[in-house]
C-alpha cells in the first residue's frame, strides 16, 4: 500500500505542475435606448404624472398620491424631485431621473434606477419645484417608507435611509421611532437616525452617541461612514468616539472575514468529500489508483444535464424535482461505466500500481473525448431549482443556498455510505477484504466480485457527486480534472479506506486551501498543500486514520 501511495504522489505532482488555468472575459452590454415603458401601472404610473407643464399645486397633488400608495420604490423618484434631478421628455412627457453629462443628460428609470440611455439637453424639461414642494417631498418620504403597515417594508425603508444618511429625514425618523412597536425595526431606524446625525449640524455629543450606535451595528458601511466623519470633524469628543467605533468595527469585520473563510472552506470541503468519498473505498479495498475517477464525476454531471433537458422539453412542471430524478440515474450511469472498467481492464492490473495509473489515465482521456464528441466541447447549462437559488446573510457572512444544500447532501451521502459499509453484507465483505484479502477468500468471500461491486459503488458515488457539482461548476468535459488531484490528496491525508479520515481530510484541506488562496493564489496554494501532505506522509505513511489488518499493514 505504501508503494501505491508513492506512485500516487508522483502522479499528483505531474498533474498539478502541468495544470493550466484559463479565465473567461465578459463583454459589457450596450446601453439601452431611452424610452418610456408602455402600460405602466401603480406607483410607476403615478410618477409619470410629473410629466408635462403643470402648476406647483398639481405637482404637490402627485406627491401626496405617491405617499398614499405606500410603495417604497417611489422614494427614488421623490428624492430626485427634491434634488432637482427629475425631468420629463418634451416629445411624450415620459419622466426620468437625469444627470448632466456635457451637453446631454444621462437618463435612468425613476423607479428602478436602471440606465435609460442619453439624450440632448434640449429634449428634456426639469420638473419645477420650490421650497414648499421640497417640504412636501420630505413629509411624503417619511410617511411613504417609515409608516408602512408591513414591518418588512419598514425595515427595508430604514435600511435605505441608513445608506442615504439624509439629515432632512431626522425629524421623520424621530417620529417613526417613537411610534414603532417592533424592536428590530426600531433598532434599524435608530441606526438610520445615527447615520443622518453624523452628517447633520447637531451637537457633537449627539454625534458621539451616533458613533456608538454605528459601532454596535459593526458592518463595512458603518465603517465607511465613521471613517469619513472622523476625517472631517474637528470636535475632539466626537472624533474620539468615532475612532473608538472604527477600531471596534474593524475587529468585528476581521472576525467575520475569518468566519467567511471557514464557511468557504467547509463549502469546498463538502465538494471534496463528495468527489473523494467514492475514491476512498475504491483505493482502500483494491489499492487501485484510478485516474479516471474525475470522469465518473463528469458522467454524473452530464447525466443531470440530460435529465434537465428532457424535463424542459417534455414535462417542465417537474423541473424542481430534476435533481432528485437525476441522482439515481447518475449513480447507475457512473456505476455501470466503473463496472465495465473494472471487469474489462483493472482486474488484470492488480498489484501493478504504475500500469494501473497509466491505464486509468488513458481511460480518462477516452471518456473526455467521448463526451466532447457527443455533447461538444463547450460548457452545458444546468439550472438551479428554486430552493437552491439565492443567498442569505448571517452576520457579515453571505451564505449561498446551493452551497448550504451541498454541504447537507455531502453529509447525507457520507452517513448513507457509512451505513452500507457497517450494516449490509456487502459492506461486511468489503471490510473483510480490506483488512485481509487472503483470509477473506479462504472464508468463502468472492474477492473478485467484491472488487467489482466496490469499484462500481465508488464510481456510482462519484456520479452522485457530479449531480451536486453541476449546481456550482461548469458542466464540461474537463469537469472531473479539477477535482481528481484534491480527491487523492484527501484520501491519502485522511487515511486510505477510512471514511472518517476522508471526512476530516476533506474539511481540513478545504479550510486550509481557502485560507491560503488570498495570499498564495489558487494554483500555488494547491502546490503548498501538496508539499505539506508529502511531508506529513513521511511521518504518517498511512494518513490520519490508518486502517488496521494484516493486508493493509503488509
Amino acid at each position: 500500500m505504501t508503494r501505491s501511495i508513492r506512485w500516487l504522489l508522483i502522479g499528483l505532482a505531474v498533474l498539478l505542475f502541468g495544470a493550466a488555468s484559463a479565465s473567461a472575459q465578459e463583454t459589457p452590454a450596450a446601453p439601452q435606448a431611452a424610452s418610456a415603458a408602455p402600460g405602466v401601472a401603480g406607483p410607476a404610473a403615478i410618477v409619470q404624472k410629473f410629466g408635462g407643464k403643470q402648476s406647483y399645486d398639481e405637482t404637490e397633488a402627485v406627491i401626496i398620491e405617491l405617499a398614499a400608495s405606500g410603495e417604497e420604490a417611489a422614494a427614488r423618484a421623490l428624492r430626485a424631485l427634491r434634488d432637482g434631478d427629475l425631468y420629463w421628455r418634451k416629445g411624450d412627457g415620459a419622466v426620468f431621473i437625469g444627470t448632466r453629462q456635457g451637453d446631454d443628460y444621462a437618463l435612468s428609470d425613476p423607479m428602478t434606477g436602471e440606465p435609460a440611455g442619453t439624450v440632448p439637453r434640449g429634449e428634456m424639461e426639469k420638473v419645477r419645484i420650490k421650497n414648499s414642494i421640497r417640504n412636501a417631498v420630505t413629509t411624503a418620504l417619511g410617511s411613504l417608507t417609515l409608516r408602512a403597515d408591513n414591518p418588512a417594508q419598514r425595515m427595508r425603508a430604514a435600511d435605505t435611509l441608513f445608506s442615504e444618511a439624509d439629515p432632512e429625514m431626522i425629524a421623520s425618523l424621530g417620529e417613526a421611532i417613537a411610534a414603532e412597536e417592533d424592536t428590530a425595526v426600531r433598532a434599524r431606524m435608530q441606526e438610520a437616525l445615527a447615520s443622518a446625525t453624523l452628517v447633520s449640524d447637531l451637537p457633537a455629543s449627539e454625534k458621539a452617541e451616533a458613533a456608538k450606535i454605528l459601532a454596535a451595528r459593526g458592518d463595512r458601511e458603518s465603517l465607511a461612514m465613521l471613517t469619513r466623519f472622523a476625517g472631517s470633524t474637528d470636535d475632539p469628543v466626537a472624533k474620539k468616539a468615532a475612532e473608538a467605533a472604527i477600531v471596534a468595527i474593524q475587529s468585528n469585520i476581521a472576525f467575520w472575514n475569518q468566519m467567511q473563510n471557514v464557511w468557504y472552506g467547509l463549502s469546498l470541503g463538502s465538494v471534496l468529500l463528495l468527489a473523494a468519498i467514492g475514491l476512498a473505498i475504491t483505493f482502500g479495498v483494491m489499492g487501485v489508483i484510478n485516474m479516471a475517477h474525475g470522469e465518473m464525476v463528469m458522467i454524473g454531471a452530464y447525466t443531470t444535464y440530460v435529465v434537465q433537458e428532457f424535463i424542459r422539453s417534455n414535462v417542465p412542471g417537474l423541473f424542481e424535482f430534476s435533481l432528485l430524478i437525476a441522482l439515481p440515474l447518475a449513480f447507475l450511469a457512473s456505476g455501470a461505466v466503473g463496472l465495465v472498467m473494472e471487469r474489462g481492464l483493472i482486474r488484470f492490473l492488480y498489484g501493478r500500481p504504475l500500469e494501473t495509473l497509466l491505464a486509468t489515465f488513458g481511460v480518462s482521456l477516452i471518456l473526455q473525448q467521448a463526451v466532447r464528441t457527443i455533447f461538444g466541447p463547450s460548457n452545458r447549462e444546468v439550472g438551479n431549482p428554486d430552493f437552491m437559488s439565492g443567498a442569505f446573510d448571517l452576520g457579515l457572512m453571505s451564505v449561498n443556498w446551493n452551497r448550504l444544500w451541498i454541504i447537507v447532501f455531502a453529509l447525507v451521502v457520507f452517513l448513507a455510505l457509512l451505513a452500507v459499509l457497517n450494516k449490509t453484507p456487502l459492506g461486511l465483505q468489503m471490510r473483510a477484504v480490506t483488512q485481509n484479502r487472503k483470509m477473506a477468500a479462504a472464508m468463502g468471500i468472492r474477492t473478485p466480485w467484491v472488487d467489482a461491486m466496490t469499484f462500481a459503488l465508488g464510481s456510482g458515488i462519484a456520479g452522485i457527486a457530479g449531480v451536486a457539482l453541476s449546481q456550482i461548476d461548469n458542466v464540461s468535459p474537463n469537469l472531473g480534472q479539477g477535482y481528481i488531484i484534491d480527491s487523492f490528496m484527501v484520501v491519502v491525508f485522511g487515511g486510505v479506506g477510512n471514511l472518517w479520515g476522508t471526512l476530516v481530510g476533506a474539511m481540513s484541506l478545504g479550510i486550509v486551501n481557502k485560507f491560503l488562496e488570498p495570499y498564495a493564489g489558487a494554483v500555488l496554494g494547491k502546490i503548498v498543500v501538496l508539499v505539506l501532505i508529502i511531508l506529513f506522509i513521511q511521518k504518517r505513511p498511512r494518513g490520519l486514520f490508518a486502517q488496521k489488518g494484516r493486508f493493509v499493514d503488509a
